[in-house]
């Protein structure tokens, strides 16, 4: 627990505070580890990077709580910070546009004065990222303090994904399918040494440990706030029953001198509950078992898009709840690098020359899923 007397953030910590009065509890976060004094500039032009993946509501687990991200605004405006906005951009599949209505951020711009950065909006430039030429959007050249806001959560493809991975809404859509050709991992690691996050608040109040869009959420009522992103992601993989080894980009980050995986020296700095709050998720029991893994061995899967992959994968468990998916005679082809091959059963534009191809870029899973419930009850 915490102990009076503790000073400024350091980088080896992670401070973390439960409770259900999100915006208070943040506020209070960065507070405690002076945020104010680490940022020193009043005049340095903050930007706050949530999660807004897609336009799905926080309380389904996909995307930053707006509570989190004016809490930090209020604890800047307080502190006379003169320069703040928040910039992000949805996954290819979805607007940017959608998400900052439908998950609350216009709201939250308009009430305090902050402008919104559509990263699907901006041009881009290309960076040398330790030694990976990797494309960001130009906005990031205007950003001299940034605040990175993820969930905890999983992901159909990387298993989790926290504060590293959340750096790709910082890119054009046209990189965001490129990463997914290039495997992922390398250049989510690679990309951290482009785009420097200076802070970091971590929403773990109800992320989904299955899907990066949501829909099956699991109720941790916690925020975090730490400096390092590769301690941070090693600590969420713990969280989520998952260790680092088993998530590349975590340990790649690590070799290129991000930050440190080692959990054995940091510092977890457990504020407990805020006011009086005495949740029994403050025990922090471990999730649910995975249910990617229960349905993957479904899917012959070659550099897909995460929202193409994460609508098959739900469309598949629905199957298998219903006892359907023990009953398919073939793999399931998807991705970019299906492109101009030939197969029996495919899902997405990418397999527009299969036998049989679900279409859409990406396909809706409830499409998924009444095409395949068709195909397996032919």
């Amino acid at each position: 627990m915490y102990q009076e007397g503790n000073t400024m953030i350091t980088k080896n910590q992670i401070w973390k505070l439960y409770g259900t009065e999100f915006k208070e509890m943040t506020k209070e976060l960065l507070v405690k580890t002076e945020l104010a004094d680490l940022i020193g500039d009043r005049k340095a032009r903050v930007a706050i990077k949530p999660n807004l993946v897609v336009a799905s509501p926080a309380e389904f687990g996909g995307t930053t709580h707006p509570e989190v991200v004016a809490g930090i605004v209020e604890y800047l405006q307080e502190n006379q910070f003169e320069s703040i906005t928040i910039v992000e951009g949805s996954w290819v599949g979805d607007r940017t546009s959608d998400a900052y209505e439908y998950c609350g951020y216009r709201q939250l711009c308009e009430k305090y004065g902050v402008p919104f950065v559509d990263g699907q909006k901006q041009r881009w430039h290309e960076v040398n990222c330790a030694g990976m030429k990797l494309n960001v959007i130009d906005y990031v050249d205007k950003i001299d303090f940034l605040i990175n806001v993820p969930v905890v959560k999983g992901h159909c493809q990387t298993k989790m994904t926290c504060a590293l991975k959340n750096l790709k809404g910082l890119l054009p859509n046209t990189e965001k399918s490129r990463f997914h050709r290039m495997g992922l991992h390398k250049p989510i690691a690679h990309l951290q040494a482009g785009i420097h996050q200076d802070f970091i608040v971590i929403d773990h109040i109800c992320g989904d440990y299955d899907f990066e869009e949501g829909g099956n959420p699991v109720v941790r009522n916690c925020v975090m706030a730490a400096l390092d992103p590769v301690l941070v992601d090693s600590y969420a993989c713990s969280l989520l029953q998952y260790l680092p080894d088993e998530v590349p980009y975590v340990r790649m980050a690590e070799k290129l001198g991000i930050g440190t995986a080692d959990l054995d020296s940091a510092q977890i700095i457990d504020l407990g509950g805020f006011h009086g709050y005495a949740g029994k998720e403050m025990k922090e029991d471990g999730p649910r078992k995975h249910k990617l893994l229960e349905v993957s061995y479904a899917v012959d899967e070659v550099d897909s898009c995460s929202a193409c992959y994460a609508s098959l994968v739900g469309a598949l468990w629905r199957l298998k709840e219903e006892g359907l998916l023990e009953k398919l005679d073939t793999p399931i082809g998807i991705g970019q690098g299906m492109q101009g091959k030939t197969g029996k059963l495919g899902v997405g534009k990418c397999t527009k020359d299969f036998d049989v191809c679900i279409m859409g870029c990406p396909p809706e899973e409830d499409k998924i899923y009444e095409e395949l419930k068709a195909y397996i009850l032919r």
